[in-house]
């Protein structure tokens, strides 16, 4: 942990079409590679992180329902979505000479570890960077919820939401030239004003277990560490 940065344990959420680059779906090994040199260069700082990674470049929940598959179906497709975007990014980390373990919020043996906190929790002290697949394990819950919940379980002392863009807005800057961007909102105005910066469930976990969240721009060069160290020009949610 450096001086600077006052954060031992934190968790990254990673949207998975992050990993598809300028791609509408897929991996892009550049982009992938990109991302876990940044997760490496902040675990080399001293803090201690965990990882959940979305499945949306591959397959979403939302997807299986428009082609008149069931709800579960379709949510379980998407877990297993982020268990390929998962061993994606361990093994970019590993080859960037860190550490990673996926664990699984469902029984893959073969693939990866079960999700227990306490086997988790003792990775982390081990200085390994968890990564941890498969949403909640259960239909109906996003990955945002999942984030949330490893994030409270594990102790983490920060939630960090990685974007493409370098904060919350009141509108989205994609659509609207004079969006303006917010450098701290409360849990409260982000659900009120509907904001869509995570789920309203993981917002509200957020806030009942007083977990602060800090939104930042993952292509950003030394972005994870400058976020950590509240250089980013992100948005923290308290």
């Amino acid at each position: 942990m450096s001086e600077a940065n006052p954060y031992k344990r934190v968790l990254v959420k990673l949207s998975g079409e992050v990993l598809a680059g300028s791609a509408s779906a897929g991996l892009d090994p550049e982009t992938v590679k990109k991302v876990a040199s940044e997760v490496v260069l902040a675990a080399e700082s001293g803090v201690q992180i965990a990882l959940v990674i979305g499945g949306g470049n591959i397959f979403r929940g939302g997807l299986g329902e428009s082609l008149g598959m069931d709800r579960v179906t379709g949510d379980h497709m998407g877990m297993l979505a982020t268990v390929i975007n998962s061993l994606a990014l361990a093994d970019s980390i590993s080859s960037a000479g860190r550490n990673a373990v996926v664990m699984t919020s469902f029984a893959m043996e073969t693939v990866a570890e079960y999700y227990t906190v306490r086997k988790a929790s003792a990775h982390l002290a081990d200085n390994s960077i968890v990564i941890v697949a498969g949403g909640t394990g259960n239909p109906y819950f996003t990955t945002d919820t999942a984030a949330t919940l490893r994030a409270v379980e594990l102790k983490c002392d920060l939630m960090m939401k990685a974007t493409k863009v370098d904060g919350v807005y009141d509108k989205d800057p994609a659509k609207y030239s004079d969006a303006k961007k917010i450098d701290k909102i409360s849990y409260i105005d982000v659900i009120q004003n509907n904001l869509r910066v995570m789920d309203l469930t993981a917002i509200s976990l957020c806030m009942e277990n007083m977990l602060p969240i800090r939104v930042f721009n993952l292509f950003r060069d030394n972005c994870i560490n400058d976020a950590l160290n509240g250089h980013a020009g992100g948005t923290d949610i308290l």
